[in-house]
């Protein structure tokens, strides 16, 4: 079974990161997500890989803080999700492989939008299990 490593990312007035995927993606396609990240490498940590991966899709070099773990079931199969938050005070870079739009929306707004929007399955299961958590340092 494999390891994903995710992160959730906030700005400094504490709104939350959302993006859309690319159209000609091979994993859901065109579809919304709340999370950002990628596979663990063999013998990687989840916060190594959730590092990696912020580096790699926004830019931005962080150390993001690790959450929660849970076997999500999966759209495609079930695998280990590692979930992470990072504050994010600096520019961000999106990636344009792996991003095709973004922007920072209120928790209040992130809620309305993850059952409204055409959103990633699995970003959806991660929220729910996430939402009871909050965020461990909103302003």
């Amino acid at each position: 079974m494999h390891r994903i490593a995710t992160i959730v990312c906030r700005n400094a007035d504490g709104r939350f990161l959302v993006h859309r995927r690319q159209d000609d993606d091979s994993r859901f396609p065109g579809q919304y997500n709340w999370m950002l990240g990628g596979a663990a490498d063999v013998g990687e940590s989840y916060e190594a890989a959730a590092a990696r991966e912020l580096s790699e899709e926004l830019g931005v070099d962080a150390t993001p803080r690790f959450v929660l773990k849970f076997l999500c079931a999966g759209a495609i199969s079930p695998y280990w999700l590692g979930l992470h938050e990072v504050v994010i005070t600096a520019p961000i870079r999106p990636n344009p492989q792996e991003v095709a739009w973004h922007a920072w929306v209120t928790k209040s707004e992130l809620e309305s939008l993850v059952p409204q929007q055409k959103f990633v399955p699995d970003a959806r299961e991660a929220f729910h299990r996430y939402r009871p958590l909050g965020p461990a340092d909103a302003p």
